[in-house]
């Protein structure tokens, strides 16, 4: 068995490895996406449009918005679908696994994770606010913030990670991302503009669209980071106990 599944991957990758000689060099300037003409626009208008000056964060969150949203959306509902399955699959096999043994935390490691938990958290939401300056933004800051309560059930165990961040509460955290990146794009629609249109939020707000624009990038971002921690945790914490949310690793 597996040496039949060892022929498609060598084949796969064999194709995938002899497809990279395609590939331009890196930093090549004559390359498809350097000469594009919607590279050039990027490079050209982004500080210009949005005042941002990490263009990657004005592209997808502004330019391609619709496109990060719908990924979000893919998230959350790849973390519903996993969570279903696990949870009737986690009712079946309600007894003790033979892996599991009864052990206290260590005391050295819970009260390490204890100051560092913190300091992780809160670097997780400079990484969030300062996608826009720098490299960050809403998936990169949740994936630390999803990693804090990680960090608290390899140390302690599942339940105490859950009593913080439960698991009704993930899924509430999780749809409230989804809802506060489309309301910011709804609300455009009702101040006359079109879904997404950051720039109509100028007349709610007491700055240019310039910098209307800047400000609804950060609070879609927020949304992406609700969602991306609550569903990292929680396919965690479902994998780990095989849907019954108990004991874990």
């Amino acid at each position: 068995m597996k040496l039949i599944s060892l022929i498609p991957v060598v084949a796969v990758g064999g194709l995938l490895l002899f497809a990279a000689k395609d590939f331009p060099e890196w930093g090549d300037p004559a390359s498809p996406a350097s000469t594009s003409p919607v590279s050039s626009h990027f490079i050209q208008s982004t500080g210009v449009d949005t005042e941002v000056p990490n263009m990657v964060t004005a592209v997808l969150a502004d330019y391609r918005g619709f496109d990060t949203m719908f990924e979000t959306v893919v998230v959350f509902i790849a973390g519903m679908a996993v969570l279903a399955i696990l949870k009737g699959s986690g009712r079946r096999r309600s007894g003790k696994r033979e892996h599991e043994v009864e052990a206290e935390p260590d005391l050295i490691v819970t009260n390490t994770v204890r100051l560092i938990v913190p300091v992780i958290q809160i670097f997780a939401f400079y990484v969030l606010a300062h996608g826009h300056v720098s490299p960050g933004g809403g998936f990169q800051g949740g994936v630390v913030m999803g990693a804090s309560f990680i960090l608290v059930a390899l140390a302690w165990d599942l339940d105490v990670a859950l009593a913080r961040f439960s698991m009704e509460r993930c899924i509430l955290v999780a749809a409230l991302g989804i809802v506060l990146y489309g309301g910011i794009g709804f609300l455009s629609m009702l101040l006359g503009g079109e879904f997404l249109d950051y720039a109509e939020l100028e007349k709610v707000l007491p700055v240019s669209r310039e910098m209307a624009r800047y400000h609804a990038m950060l609070g879609v971002e927020i949304g992406v980071g609700f969602t991306v921690t609550a569903i990292m945790f929680a396919l965690y914490a479902n994998l780990s106990s095989e849907g019954r949310l108990k004991s874990g690793l």
